[in-house]
């Protein structure tokens, strides 16, 4: 077989006996190669970039059958020389000047059948769906993956997966070789600035002496005395390159194998005489589907695989857009209000959507769809990731028949006890914030609409519109309505986050609370015994106050009219026509300073009833520590 270089680029990682059957391509810049085939040679080649000989390096696995195992992996490292400097430069190879280095499998020289994997760079697939939608709720929805191949060589009859999500992966630079600096010892009475650490072990008890080694095994063969030096990386039958899987096959991470049965695998003795374990048990697989065109979606430790069943050819430096799915799903199209910065009028018009339920059982990547209805195109949009199960709501047009004018409003209501402690009265009360669309509808036809709502930060809905989808990962609500034509709905949105407020003891809010409290069947009865005793105080502490407010009010009154009085008398007090007069005031003047002596009297009485009331209430208090539950529960 020939090399599947091209001759425009540089393949990325390529060999002259092994072709690539098997590709799975990922959406976080590489992909799995798994080639395999039959070879008698000593040694098989493989040329790639020089930045790929790390990655290759690192998720290179190898599965045998019928041969011994691989002995080695050799690769050139590149070594700045200062003897060299002045040599005369060698004339450059055609893999040189081309930036291509060559690794190495040394085999024995048996005929061997081998399968190769490993992980190399590759563009992301990209993924683009159509949606019909019919009547009925229903749509028709179908996926394409559009594959690029950018590797150097033709991707020819191979078995191609698609794997949604992007598993860890990295750099590695295996083949940059490391010589880490090293502390310098001398005996020139030099001072080691920093005393290395030692280490103590405790002890423990001897362990039993080991059996001396048998050169032979049960069966009586002879056993290496070293491992091959085929087991790769420890990788032989046991690290299994299945037929039909790969590294990377969908278990969350690459280099995850699975194996499917062959009957060319050695049996048990051979896995003994070439030191590796027998195979597991294959994995089960997914059912097969109707449509046998389709990929098989597989979904395995949370990542989604889709499986093409027939081989696909990709030309290098080509795309390949291939069917993944078609099927129904719930779907319809609607308006959905959710006003965009980059769409000035949003703020007041819907924008017409395309609804569907991801009813697959693997996850949709994110990518552009295509809507149709009635055999007509409607537009386009974008399908964010979409796990199974969900729904998406995709915009593709502005409907400037229907407008929405809204207004928000902020208040607080409501009051509950939350604690009674160091004589200090802790409620709870719930800042409200209602928000309100007036949508109005002047099409001919009802309109069916959802409405964006931007969640307040820490605020619960209260009594929500019913169909409400609180979205919490994305911080809003999708709140319905249907409008029926010319004619104007109003949709009201209530949120409550609950605050915590220090609040006086004789206030209403207080008394609110408190009284609440009181009346909570499912409250201590003993501690509801005691804040009923302090509120009795509290209760008889307001009534004196009032009183000494209505008493200290009657004493500034008279005061007043006393002082008026004086000023009267102060007057007349020369004018000896105004005795009858003068009489009369002198006499009010001394009711109401007999009034004012009495005010007085009862002032002081109420003052002294106070303060011993709140001598009680204080001492009330100390038996009093009360702590509720929170909006939350804790």
């Amino acid at each position: 077989m020939g090399p599947l270089v091209s001759c425009a680029h540089p393949a990325i990682i390529t060999t002259d006996v092994l072709p690539v059957q098997r590709v799975i391509v990922y959406r976080n810049g590489v992909a799995y190669f798994e080639r395999s085939g039959h070879v008698d040679q000593d040694v098989i080649r493989f040329k790639m970039k020089q930045s790929e000989v790390g990655d290759f390096l690192a998720t290179l696995a190898v599965m045998e059958r019928g041969g011994s195992s691989v002995r080695s992996a050799a690769f050139p490292l590149k070594v700045d020389d200062e003897d060299d400097e002045d040599a005369a430069p060698h004339a450059k190879t055609e893999d040189e000047k081309r930036g291509l280095e060559t690794v190495s499998l040394s085999l024995d020289g048996h005929a061997h059948d081998l399968q190769v994997g490993y992980v190399a760079e590759s563009p992301v697939w990209r993924p683009s769906y159509r949606l019909v939608v019919g009547p009925g709720g229903q749509a028709d929805l179908q996926a394409w993956g559009i594959v690029e191949n950018l590797s150097g060589e033709d991707w020819t009859g191979v078995k191609l997966s698609l794997v949604a999500g992007a598993p860890l992966t990295f750099r590695a630079e295996l083949g940059v070789p490391v010589v880490p600096p090293r502390p310098t010892v001398t005996d020139e009475g030099e001072v080691i600035s920093a005393v290395p650490q030692g280490e103590t072990t405790l002890q423990q008890e001897a362990a039993e002496p080991k059996k001396a080694a048998s050169s032979k095994d049960e069966d009586g063969d002879e056993e290496p005395s070293e491992a091959p030096a085929g087991n790769f990386g420890g990788l032989g039958h046991g690290a299994g390159l299945g037929s039909g899987q790969g590294i990377g096959s969908g278990r969350g991470r690459l280099g995850a194998a699975r194996r499917a049965p062959s009957p060319s695998q050695p049996p048990a003795s051979a896995a003994r005489e070439m030191d590796v374990a027998p195979a597991p048990p294959p994995a089960p697989v997914s059912a097969p589907r109707n449509l046998r065109s389709l990929a098989a979606v597989a979904v395995e430790a949370g990542v989604t695989r889709y499986d093409l069943p027939l081989p696909v050819t990709v030309p290098d430096r080509s795309a390949t857009m291939v069917m993944l799915l078609s099927r129904q799903v719930p779907g319809e199209a609607m308006f959905l209000f959710a006003p965009d910065p980059g769409v000035p009028d949003s703020s007041s018009h819907p924008f017409r959507v395309a609804r569907f339920t991801n009813a697959t059982t693997g996850v949709l990547e994110r990518g552009p769809i295509a809507v149709f209805e009635q055999d007509a195109f409607l537009g386009q949009g974008m399908v964010d990731p979409l796990p199974a199960g969900a729904t998406a709501t995709v915009p593709f047009a502005l409907e400037r028949a229907v407008a929405v004018d809204v207004d928000r409003k902020y208040d607080e209501q409501g009051a509950r006890l939350f604690r009674i402690q160091n004589a200090q009265l802790w409620v709870h009360r719930d800042r409200v914030t209602l928000t309100k669309y007036r949508v109005r509808n002047g099409g001919e036809t009802p309109a069916k609409i959802l409405v964006k709502h931007a969640r307040v930060a820490g605020a619960a809905l209260h009594d929500p519109p019913a169909g409400t989808e609180d979205n919490v990962g994305t911080r809003t609500a999708l709140v319905p309505a249907t409008v029926a034509p010319h004619a104007t709905a109003d949709l009201a949105v209530d949120e409550r986050s609950v605050e915590t407020q220090y609040t006086d003891w004789y206030g209403a809010i207080a008394d609110k609370a408190v009284g609440d409290y009181l009346a909570d069947p499912k409250a201590d009865r003993a501690m509801v015994a005691k804040v009923a005793a302090l509120w009795t105080i509290r209760g008889d502490t307001v009534h004196a106050r009032q009183e000494r407010e209505r008493f200290q009010s009657q004493a500034n009154d008279l005061s007043r009219s006393t002082d008026e009085t004086r000023r009267n008398l102060h007057a007349i007090e020369k004018n000896k026509t105004a005795d009858a007069l003068r009489q009369k005031l002198t006499a009010r003047l001394a009711d109401a300073a007999s009034k004012l002596d009495d005010l007085n009297r009862k002032l002081v009485e109420v003052d002294a009833k106070l303060a011993e009331l709140g001598v009680r209430f204080s001492e009330a208090l100390r038996e009093i520590d009360v702590t509720l539950p929170d909006a939350e529960g804790k």
